[in-house]
């Protein structure tokens, strides 16, 4: 039975590869022929695909006991990302995309790595403060998302508009993304099987984390 909900739980955290993160020609026509709904709806699209800020996310969820904990930490996340969605889209700062989600792939790595005691395992030291390290990998995944976006053509009409309507999306399509990850960690945190369903998921970011770092790696090397 546990393998069974820890199956279910994975294949909520990890969509396919080739649907997440897409900027296609779908999309495109999307903002082409839309409104600033459209970039809601694309912004909400694009984090509910969006595997590598859900599982970083889901690690952080593993982690608190309580609700307002949870609100406050995804808050602070929020906070971290719209700085560097908004501000690096407007000025136009751009990194390669392959680099930037490798980077990503790490704080995946970091947030399993810390839930599973690594700091104090093998380290002998106190795990960085926490709700400074998901305002940093905040940051971070907000200058990831602002890669993606700059990859639209989104014209100059309307630019700062557009740049908060897309944000918006973000944040709508994560509280949307997070709602069964959340209901799903709570309920089973009550139950025997949570302590191994808990080393079981936060290995499996581990895991997670150094396959994706590497994917983006060998697109990096292979792309230029």
């Amino acid at each position: 039975m546990t393998r069974k909900y820890l199956l279910s739980f994975l294949l909520l955290l990890f969509p396919l590869l080739a649907m997440a993160h897409g900027v296609s020609d779908a999309d495109q026509e999307i903002l082409n022929n839309g409104d600033l709904l459209s970039y809601i709806y694309v912004g909400a699209k694009h984090m509910v695909t969006g595997y590598d800020h859900l599982l970083f996310l889901a690690g952080v969820i593993f982690y608190l006991s309580g609700f307002k904990d949870i609100v406050k930490f995804i808050t602070v996340f929020t906070i971290g990302h719209s700085i560097t969605l908004i501000g690096a889209t407007y000025l136009g700062i751009k990194a390669d995309e392959h680099l930037i989600d490798a980077v990503i792939a790490l704080s995946v790595l970091y947030k399993g790595f810390e839930n599973l005691g690594g700091f104090e395992k093998y380290f002998k030291v106190k795990s960085p403060n926490l709700l400074f390290m998901v305002f940093s990998f905040g940051l971070i995944h907000g200058f990831g998302l602002s890669t993606r976006l700059q990859s639209f053509d989104i014209g100059n009409s309307q630019f700062l508009s557009k740049i908060i309507s897309f944000n918006v999306g973000v944040e709508l399509g994560q509280i949307l993304a997070l709602i069964p990850v959340v209901l799903i960690i709570t309920q089973w945190k009550p139950k025997k099987s949570y302590k191994a369903f808990y080393k079981a998921a936060n290995f499996y970011l581990v895991i997670a984390g150094i396959g994706l770092f590497i994917y983006q790696m060998y697109g990096y090397l292979h792309g230029h």
